[in-house]
């Protein structure tokens, strides 16, 4: 097994607190590190054309505590668009996400795709790709950076690969739709936010600011997946996925990529009960012996 104690049982810090018989503040947030800042243990990562985690061009790359997706060692880009994959699942969460745009784009990368990438929510397992498959059937937290030609460009913008969602009470099927963000320039680090809440209601916050919120995620009909991620998810609308850092040809770096699990114990009795928890899954609750 690999890091998967501080998720599936609770954070690590429950874990070893209720596990002495000792009760856990029900109030303290517990973050879980998915990414430990020294390699890729924990995560997968799919390239189109390539099979699961052959690392063509040495893309995907952990250097000075940042997880990478470059583009130094290509000498042109041919739709080798990356997603680099946490090993579990989630449903319920708050996920914070620290990204930055270095460089510049690899030749022939797309002008759309210049200081782009993102973070995929509800997205399909990484084995479950298709070999040439460009993106995962998900909801994407689109991370842009700003152009420096004085033009305004939002980020934590939504788009939807394979899926639609609801806004205003209607069925929304345009395929990415901007937030009410400030325009990020440079280098600089930015820190965006994601609170996921199954299948009923997602919001992307930016520095604080929540600047997109919408409702029922769910897979769109005319998709030519459609039928296959149906039995995938095993209904149309999305209550659950794993999460995937992205690489859309422009180098990108992320120092931090953490998760708030809303989902566990809420049995006020339980050791481990934590008041902030949405979702109800008692398996995990630890009682004193």
């Amino acid at each position: 097994m690999k890091t998967k104690i501080s998720i599936l049982g609770c954070a690590l810090a429950i874990l070893i607190t209720s596990c002495s018989g000792v009760k856990v503040n029900p109030d303290e947030e517990d973050w879980a590190q998915l990414f430990n800042g020294k390699d890729l243990t924990g995560w997968d990562f799919k390239i189109a054309k390539h099979a699961l985690n052959e690392n063509y061009n040495n893309t995907v790359r952990v250097e000075d505590g940042v997880m990478k997706a470059s583009y130094d060692e290509y000498e042109g880009f041919d739709g080798e668009f990356v997603h680099i994959f946490y090993e579990e699942k989630f449903s319920y969460y708050k996920l914070r996400v620290e990204y930055r745009f270095t460089g510049e784009q690899v030749p022939g990368g797309p002008g759309w795709a210049i200081r782009n990438s993102g973070v995929m929510v509800h997205a399909q397992s990484a084995k479950s790709m298709g070999l040439d498959q460009p993106f995962p059937t998900s909801i994407e937290v689109q991370y842009l950076g700003g152009l420096s030609d004085g033009n305004e460009r939002s980020t934590a913008n939504l788009c939807t690969p394979g899926t639609n969602v609801e806004m205003y009470g209607e069925l929304f099927t345009q395929h990415c739709t901007n937030s009410e963000s400030k325009t990020y320039d440079g280098d600089q680090w930015v820190t965006v936010e994601a609170i996921v809440y199954g299948d009923s209601q997602i919001a992307h916050i930016v520095e604080g600011d929540t600047v997109i919120s919408y409702q029922k995620p769910q897979l769109d009909p005319n998709d030519p997946l459609y039928n296959e991620m149906l039995e995938h998810y095993g209904s149309k609308l999305i209550s659950e996925g794993y999460i995937a850092l992205q690489g859309e040809s422009h180098p990108v770096e992320f120092r931090k990529v953490e998760l708030l699990n809303l989902k566990g114990c809420t049995d006020p009795k339980a050791l481990n009960y934590k008041s902030y928890f949405l979702k109800s899954d008692n398996s995990r609750c630890i009682y004193k012996k």
